[in-house]
């Protein structure tokens, strides 16, 4: 692949070396021709990883993607022919997701404000839970509401599906917890209590660690999380030790469990005993969200967007651990934590208590980071109305997508990693192109604010939840709505 002397010499050809993401060297330094653009570096890329499948990747210098030969690159950069180029290869998804581009449903049903929305992992099924305490379970082949589920006694704030699909848990304001049947809509129990204040996150056990699926962490604004076992019905452990409320929780793929809290901490659990393992300070003030690099293959386990379904446990736990380990490769699980500091912190939590990177550059509150499900970007949603890209193996920003004018509550990626939907007190969706890091669709039909989203593993939906309906994308809506785009 080098080429010696000469044609170094004749100034048409650059010194370039090509890495990997986490910054390892693939084939040495190399003497490319200026006319090379991506196409051939895919091709050289593929030849020296000896993929059998051609497989796509997009390319990156100083962060900036290249789409042209080399020689437009450096002539635009004005890029020194002495020095060696990096080229960072970042492998793509061999599918891709067809854009939202309209409201294909507006689902009437709930009768106070949609605060929280989630599909299930296979893409089949949507959840949401409302201020009129309910939880309801959609028909997306009808979009129609399947079940409404009843039993909470007041606002439904967070639901969290079971990786296997086969469990949805929905926490509520009072502090209770509901796990429920996705097939029939009837609790799976009575109510699990014990915490003292209002639920804040749900996060399940990984089915790659654990199946069938049994336990969930959930946090609380009490100061505790709670380790609860699905066939028990009860808590099993309890993790104490923040002094103020818990904002998030996430359970990681490795079995630890990551809580963050208004004490400005973030703190992380064993799981067998309960045992603090780690604390990881450094921010300022409250912690809101936490995100993993892992977060896509664990929500979804062995699920993708084939749509596949499985016989066995047996057959599910295995796929969900390969895919696991294909997307967590040999680097450590990498964590990011959003503040009401205005910044975010990229930690590797299994390597050390300091954190990798400070992230900084809103101006307001991070409400909500999330992790592209390739683990190469980090999004962020802001009060400052912006959202916010950056570069998740090295916590470099990297773009900031402008239009909303109101805060932004809420981010979700689609199952291809090109693509980024938010959700705004300014009542719009907007989904934005990470390839140009520009606006690529605005998505209207609320008439209020839009508190909630999530993106379908599948790719082929987007749901949004308001205080004027939950909606999947079409028409206006009218009542408390989900909307689901197509």
């Amino acid at each position: 692949m080098e080429v010696e002397g000469e044609q170094a010499e004749t100034g048409k050809s650059v010194m370039c070396v090509l890495t990997d993401p986490e910054g390892t060297t693939l084939g040495g330094t190399m003497y490319l021709p200026q006319n090379v653009g991506p196409l051939q570096l895919q091709q050289i890329v593929n030849t020296l990883l000896k993929n059998e499948e051609k497989l796509p990747y997009a390319f990156y210098i100083s962060n900036q993607e290249l789409l042209v030969p080399l020689a437009n690159y450096l002539e635009k950069n004005k890029v020194s022919m002495e020095k060696t180029l990096s080229i960072v290869y970042q492998p793509q998804a061999v599918f891709r997701i067809r854009p939202i581009n309209r409201c294909s449903a507006t689902i009437a049903g709930h009768t106070e404000a949609v605060l929280s929305v989630a599909f299930s992992p296979d893409g089949r099924q949507l959840a949401s839970g409302s201020g009129d305490t309910t939880v309801r379970l959609w028909d997306l082949n009808t979009q129609t509401p399947m079940f409404t589920c009843t039993g909470h006694k007041n606002w439904v704030l967070c639901i969290a599906w079971s990786p296997d699909g086969k469990y949805l848990v929905s926490g509520s304001k009072s502090g209770e917890l509901i796990c429920w049947d996705p097939q029939t809509g009837k609790p799976s129990g009575n109510p699990l209590t014990g915490h003292k204040k209002w639920i804040t996150g749900i996060s399940w056990e990984p089915v790659h660690l654990n199946a069938p699926c049994r336990r969930f962490v959930s946090a609380s604004k009490d100061g505790d999380a709670r380790i609860w076992d699905v066939s028990l019905k009860k808590c099993v452990i309890c993790l104490s030790g923040h002094t103020l409320a818990v904002t998030c929780v996430k359970w990681g793929g490795d079995g630890v469990i990551y809580t963050g809290s208004q004490d400005c901490t973030i703190k992380v659990w064993e799981t067998s005993q309960g045992k603090l393992i780690r604390e990881l300070k450094g921010h300022g003030h409250w912690v809101n969200s936490l995100a993993l690099s892992t977060e896509y293959v664990l929500r979804t386990g062995a699920f993708d967007h084939t749509g596949k379904q499985y016989s066995s446990i047996e057959e599910m736990k295995k796929v969900a651990l390969e895919r696991y380990n294909k997307m967590k490769g040999n680097a450590p699980e990498r964590l990011v934590s959003g503040s009401d500091d205005f910044t975010m912190f990229l930690w590797e939590p299994a390597v050390s208590k300091h954190h990798k990177v400070r992230m900084t550059g809103h101006q307001q509150l991070v409400n909500h980071v999330y992790f592209s499900p390739d683990g190469l970007w980090v999004a962020s949603a802001s009060f400052d109305k912006s959202v916010k890209l950056w570069n998740g193996t090295t916590g470099e920003f990297v773009a900031a997508f402008r239009g909303h004018v109101g805060p932004v509550y809420q981010i979700s990626w689609s199952a291809d990693s090109r693509l980024l939907l938010s959700g705004s007190k300014d009542s719009t969706l907007k989904v934005w192109d990470i390839r140009t890091k520009k606006l690529k669709q605005d998505l209207p039909g609320h008439a209020d604010e839009v508190f909630a989203v999530d993106w379908s593993p599948d790719g082929e939906k987007v749901a949004s939840g308001v205080s004027d309906m939950c909606n999947c994308n079409d028409e206006p809506a009218t009542s408390e709505t989900v909307h689901i785009d197509c």
